[in-house]
């Protein structure tokens, strides 16, 4: 049986937060070492949205894929959005809003893992 953990972002100025799920026990280390400052780089978030409401992040209507969730220093812009534009345009993502479902919110910053 595989670990899961779930880790809280913000995008600073908005003060909105958005809980994300990890099972690959490489990427649950990785968000752990951001947390913990070791790691300085791939420090924002990326992975493919999914329309739908998750437990341990009742606040959205969609949530991170968690097979799709990686980590980066730099992306392109077109998938670049603040978590509440996300959820305000979610009938738009998919298409030339977040081509594919992508989602790098480039001002992702970990702030902490939570219990759910």
């Amino acid at each position: 049986m595989s670990e899961t953990a779930y880790f809280e972002f913000d995008y600073p100025p908005a003060p909105d937060k958005f809980v994300f799920e990890l099972t690959d026990p490489e990427k649950i280390t990785h968000a752990r070492s951001v947390l913990s400052g070791e790691e300085k780089e791939r420090i924002h978030v990326h992975g493919r949205i999914k329309k739908s409401r998750k437990p341990y992040n009742p606040n959205w209507d969609f949530h991170l894929d968690p097979d799709t969730i990686q980590f980066f220093e730099v992306a392109i812009e077109v998938c670049d959005a603040g978590i509440r534009y996300v959820d305000d345009h979610l009938d738009e993502a998919g298409g030339a809003f977040l081509p594919g479902g992508h989602w790098c919110p480039w001002g992702s910053r970990l702030i902490r893992e939570v219990t759910v």
